[in-house]
């Protein structure tokens, strides 16, 4: 999966959990100011991509995370390390 597939999924994740439109969503979409997420919503995002990826996130990894881009880094290395 590249990161262009890795966005594709975060995007279509955002779009069928929160009910976003995907028109509202780009890679410098901040996930709490501009997309308003919250910590919850964070959460369930990130189980959702560990089922889809089969890889366990680490809680940490996802603390520095603000923008879509920022979570498409984060599962690229994810899967890099594998």
């Amino acid at each position: 999966m590249d990161k262009n597939e890795i966005y594709q999924e975060v995007t279509g994740l955002l779009v069928k959990l929160f009910e976003l439109d995907a028109g509202d969503i780009k890679p410098e979409s901040r996930l709490y100011e501009d997309l308003e997420l919250d910590s919850i919503d964070a959460v369930d995002m990130v189980v959702h991509l560990q089922k889809r990826i089969g890889r366990k996130i680490k809680p940490e990894m996802f603390k520095s995370v603000r923008t879509v881009q920022d979570v498409v880094d984060a599962v690229d290395l994810l899967i890099r390390e594998g």
